[in-house]
């Protein structure tokens, strides 16, 4: 029953000093009220004939703003007048077109289209929650409502991640082609493969000077030479405990997804294989290969719903893994957090054989707390203590550096924003000195 089958019966109670009975009055009007819902019920559209689908993005980055279209067949010989409430999860950030309080029509044999944006809030899968019809009579008195299960037509909403850092791709590509040496810049781009060899011209260093090919040729020729390719790099995203703390206004586990989306789009364009793992106790995502754009895209996808498990990263599972997948030499980057408690006692009692056949390269978001608890001068007895407590913290970790450099073990820790960019121009640098 509506407000307005609920108005005529206030009308009808205002009219009852008018009968000779009361009881008469009331019973007459509720007949009338009853029949006309009944008649009102039996006009409404029925909503077992009723279909719906929905088309539209099924992926889109955090930020970005997706558009999911509804559309709603009305199968039945009826009209249809209703009122459509298409729920998402909170996150999904779904704003509909037509408000759900709004009634539409949509005529027999006819499909109305709903469009619903959504600017989602959190990275992951949002799927649809539940789309409720409710079908009203002619008059407005009555109407049908179903819902649940088998009306939602499933969608899910994959959100990609942000990767804010793309914008240093640029610059990072830049360096690159320097290092390629194909772009002119002071000299000639450093390399450790020898490519060919050429006439001296004035500028190039006289090291790279071949004088036995001189000597044959009768004129002063140097070496060229080009970065290695094809190199494989193993990229590792801890998603265990540590990688849930935040870091300003995202997790831990965010920062190293962003540092690993530049990495691998950096590595890729250089020839180089990447191959991506995420694990905690368990592994939990793994692409191979990502050496391709396509293959890039493939990644994104596969770290979009990785989540942080409350759990403790188990380093020997992943040493494991790495050493029974990964059997030629290639630059590991471990993404987590440079925790005495968990790389102290996980990670260096495995360092040895994995630092034996690899190179292995840990990178790891600094917490802001930390850094304002040790710069901030105390004002009070507790803030104190507390300080006192980070700088012992700080000290374990530059105690845990000191032993991850005695595997050559390299080593970057910075804070969150400037994580991608910093692993970025490692990974040149190692690049560029034949370190890989």
């Amino acid at each position: 029953m509506t407000w307005r089958a609920a108005a005529l019966l206030a009308v009808g109670a205002l009219t009852l000093p008018v009968w000779p009975s009361p009881l008469v009055g009331v019973a007459v009007m509720t007949g009338a009220v009853l029949l006309l819902l009944a008649v009102d019920l039996a006009l409404a559209a029925p909503l077992r004939a009723l279909t719906a689908q929905r088309t539209g993005d099924q992926a889109v980055r955090l930020g970005g703003t997706a558009t999911v279209t509804l559309h709603l067949g009305n199968a039945s010989g009826r009209p249809l007048r209703a009122q459509v409430r298409d729920a998402w999860v909170p996150s999904a950030g779904a704003r509909p077109d037509v408000p759900p309080t709004q009634v539409v029509h949509v005529a027999a044999g006819e499909v109305l289209a709903l469009p619903s944006r959504l600017t989602p809030t959190r990275r992951g899968d949002r799927p649809t929650a539940e789309l409720t019809v409710r079908s009203f009579g002619p008059l407005g008195l009555a109407f049908r409502q179903r819902a649940g299960r088998p009306t939602t037509p499933p969608w899910t909403l994959r959100v990609l991640p942000r990767f804010d850092s793309r914008r240093h791709l640029p610059e990072k590509l830049a360096r690159l082609r320097l290092i390629a040496g194909t772009q002119v810049g002071r000299g000639r781009g450093p390399g450790t493969e020898f490519d060919t060899l050429r006439e001296y011209v004035s500028g190039d260093d006289v090291r790279s000077i071949d004088w036995r090919a001189s000597a044959r040729r009768a004129e002063v020729l140097v070496r060229t030479w080009r970065p290695e390719r094809d190199r494989r790099l193993i990229c590792v995203v801890d998603t265990g405990r540590t990688s849930a703390v935040r870091l300003g206004d995202e997790p831990r586990l965010d920062a190293s997804i962003d540092a690993a989306l530049l990495l691998t789009a950096l590595a890729a364009r250089a020839g180089d294989r990447v191959d991506v793992l995420a694990a905690d106790a368990a592994p939990r995502a793994s692409v191979g290969g990502a050496e391709r754009p396509a293959q890039w895209s493939r990644l994104a996808h596969a770290l979009a719903p990785l989540q942080p498990a409350l759990v403790e990263t188990d380093f020997r599972l992943i040493a494991g893994e790495l050493l029974r997948r990964h059997r030629p030499r290639s630059l590991v980057v471990l993404l987590t957090a440079l925790e005495p408690g968990a790389l102290g006692e996980g990670l260096l009692p495995v360092l040895p054989r994995l630092a034996a056949r690899h190179r292995v390269l840990v990178a790891a978001a600094q917490d802001p707390v930390l850094a304002a608890l040790t710069t901030e001068p105390p004002r009070r007895t507790e803030d104190a203590y507390a300080a006192a407590a980070a700088w012992r913290t700080l000290a374990e970790r530059d105690r845990l550096t000191t032993a991850l450099n005695r595997h050559n073990v390299t080593v970057v820790d910075v804070p969150a924003p400037r994580l991608a960019p910093v692993l970025a121009d490692t990974y040149l640098h190692l690049k560029s000195t034949a370190q890989l």
